[in-house]
């Protein structure tokens, strides 16, 4: 966001237009006229004169904070001039871990999953954020929806690999203990939550079309209903995905997890289940991007 330009507050010398409204004559807008000496008592016979010399300093001022803040704000720029003179390129070694990279993410979606990720280092981390994010959805838990995922997100020879072991592994005996269906629902009146947060990711390796990238997460899952026995809950781990550069886009061909690293506790009250399933349906989630 940049500011409009409603206002020259340039100077006169940098080829603006002076904004001084008193800018004529010794700061003031009027001919100087030599009155009588017995007219010199009368309260209108002259106009102070306006000192301009403040007016000046007032402008530069004001000049240099709309530079500061259409600096900080500017958008719609090419990468290379959003980066300072000096620093590295974004995805070279040596730069900040939690540094936000400045690259557009993607160029599109493939249903509700982000697609069109950039061929380098941080297009891996924004495809693996991203992916992780899909395989944690509420959408995992019903087998169509399920198998449209790991079409989407895995290589084809992965996706058919998992597919079986998959929907063995969201068995109905599974999915009852979760408080669903056969099919995946959640009983009337309550809502199952399912949702990956990353909280960073990391290049654990990296060659043209090769990428091993780890995701740092943190998830809620759980029945969010007033009979139900399964609370939403929260969960932290570490999602590593080996991915390939296939069709134009990153694809993952293998994928392992871990539990953790998980923070303390905090001491925040748990809120009550009717504003954990309202909180779900009006926040919606991102796209992410290294």
């Amino acid at each position: 966001m940049s500011p409009g330009d409603e206002h020259d507050y340039r100077g006169k010398d940098q080829g603006g237009r002076p904004d001084d409204p008193y800018s004529t004559l010794g700061g003031t807008r009027q001919t100087r006229t030599r009155l009588p000496d017995g007219d010199a008592g009368l309260p209108h016979a002259r106009r102070p004169v306006r000192n301009s010399r403040s007016l000046v300093t007032i402008t530069g001022v004001v000049v240099l904070l709309i530079a500061a803040i259409a600096f900080a704000n500017r958008g719609g720029g090419s990468d290379e001039d959003a980066a300072a003179p000096g620093a590295e390129k974004p995805g070279t070694t040596g730069s900040a871990p939690t540094a936000a990279t400045g690259t557009k993410p993607v160029q599109g979606k493939n249903g509700t999953i982000a697609s069109g990720f950039a061929h380098d280092e941080q297009g891996a981390q924004s495809a693996a954020a991203n992916y992780a994010v899909a395989l944690g959805s509420a959408e995992m838990f019903m087998k169509e929806s399920r198998h449209q995922i790991l079409d989407t997100v895995y290589s084809p020879a992965a996706a058919n690999k998992l597919r079986a072991p998959q929907d063995l592994a969201y068995s109905a005996e599974f999915l009852a203990r979760l408080g669903l269906d056969s099919d995946g629902n959640a009983p009337q009146g309550s809502t199952f939550i399912s949702r990956t947060v990353p909280v960073g990711t990391k290049v654990l390796a990296f060659d043209d079309d090769t990428a091993k990238v780890a995701v740092w997460y943190t998830g809620l899952i759980g029945m969010s209903g007033q009979d139900s026995t399964k609370p939403v809950s929260t969960t932290w781990k570490t999602w590593t995905a080996q991915l390939s550069w296939l069709g134009g886009d990153w694809k993952v061909t293998e994928a392992s997890e871990a539990d953790g690293p998980a923070p303390v506790p905090g001491d925040v009250a748990a809120s009550r289940s009717d504003a954990i399933s309202k909180a779900v349906e009006e926040y919606g989630g991102f796209t992410y991007a290294r």
